[in-house]
């Protein structure tokens, strides 16, 4: 299982603070794109951390079991 969590605007779209989706292995693209479609995050902002490192979402990242996918609004510096 992959646990994935919602922070800001995401989780206000999402509903829900985590979830978790059983996938043993995937690509970070192919998760993002079965949220997109399930969630429809439109214009929504957001960055991508997996297991509390910041990631590119257009890396080729495979994910595997027990990965901890984080979706986080944007930060703002100070």
């Amino acid at each position: 299982m992959i646990e994935i969590k919602y922070f800001g605007a995401v989780a206000e779209k999402t509903k829900c603070e985590f979830e978790k989706v059983a996938f043993s292995e995937v690509s970070l693209q192919d998760l993002l794109r079965d949220l997109e479609e399930k969630y429809q995050f439109e214009s929504l902002s957001f960055s991508v951390a997996v297991n509390q490192k910041i990631v590119s979402k257009a890396a080729a990242y495979n994910l595997q079991t027990n990965d901890i996918v984080a979706l986080l609004p944007p930060f703002a510096g100070g």
